[in-house]
């Protein structure tokens, strides 16, 4: 287990609150309330969030909870921490039961499951969040949503395979397109 800091230790805190308030509590003041007084937060594939304290909880009150499907569930994968910043590596997993403009803009709710690798790097000012970037590999999910064709060089949920066991299938996409 990884030895941190008080003043790292501070940062897990401020930020495992903040996931807290917006998965389990679905509350998006006191997400919020963890934030500096300009947060930005950027799903960067599809460039979704908002700047500012007022935008952000608006983002968070009117797409980003209600928009959250009741399963939604994230597994921590690997967690690097710093002098103001933190980088999570983690899988969110849930069904496709709600409208999700925020992951899926437009796209109506598919029933489908999802598991899809993310990585997001927190900063800090104040002890407080600063900014969020949000990455995922859009296409992996636009195929496990149907929406793009499996015939092309993307894998669906399988892509999380490797990440939870270093033993899983490698190169199917190359052994895929050899005669």
């Amino acid at each position: 287990m990884t030895e941190y800091t008080d003043a790292e230790k501070q940062l897990i805190d401020v930020w495992e609150a903040h996931t807290a308030a917006e998965f389990e509590h679905r509350d998006a003041d006191a997400a919020i309330a963890t934030m500096t007084d300009h947060p930005v937060l950027i799903h960067v594939p599809v460039n979704t969030g908002a700047t500012g304290k007022e935008a952000l909880r608006k983002f968070y009150a009117e797409i980003f909870i209600p928009q959250a499907p009741p399963d939604i569930d994230l597994q921590l994968l690997t967690r690097s921490v710093g002098q103001n910043r933190i980088i999570d590596e983690f899988i969110l997993r849930f069904t496709h039961t709600l409208r999700m403009d925020w992951f899926a803009p437009g796209i109506e709710p598919t029933g489908r499951k999802l598991a899809v690798p993310h990585v997001g790097i927190v900063t800090f000012e104040d002890g407080k969040i600063s900014s969020e970037h949000i990455y995922w590999d859009q296409a992996t999910a636009l195929v496990q949503l149907g929406l793009l064709d499996e015939k092309l060089p993307v894998l669906s949920d399988t892509q999380c395979d490797r990440l939870l066991d270093e033993n899983a299938p490698v190169n199917q996409l190359i052994e895929r397109g050899m005669p």
